[in-house]
């Protein structure tokens, strides 16, 4: 998966778009689930009170992004 097919796979979910953030430029957007590639490294984490928690870096976009929506959709089901 890479990231347009992430943001598609999102909708399909009906995920709201304010709650995640896809290589969006925007470091620390408020209270969401980010996706930036920085460094070489893809990396989610999210974004809260301007921190960054929960960190993980990949090195492919595709694991990054797949990691990525099922920490949103087991987050979801909450």
């Amino acid at each position: 998966m890479n990231c347009n097919e992430l943001k598609k796979r999102l909708k399909e979910k009906n995920v709201n778009p304010h709650d995640y953030s896809i290589l969006s430029g925007i470091r620390y957007p408020n209270e969401c689930y980010c996706l930036i590639f920085e460094d070489g490294l893809w990396k989610y984490y999210y974004s809260e009170r301007g921190n960054m928690t929960g960190l993980k870096e990949f090195t492919s976009e595709s694991e990054a992004c797949e990691y990525f929506y099922s920490q949103v959709i087991r987050d979801m089901s909450y």
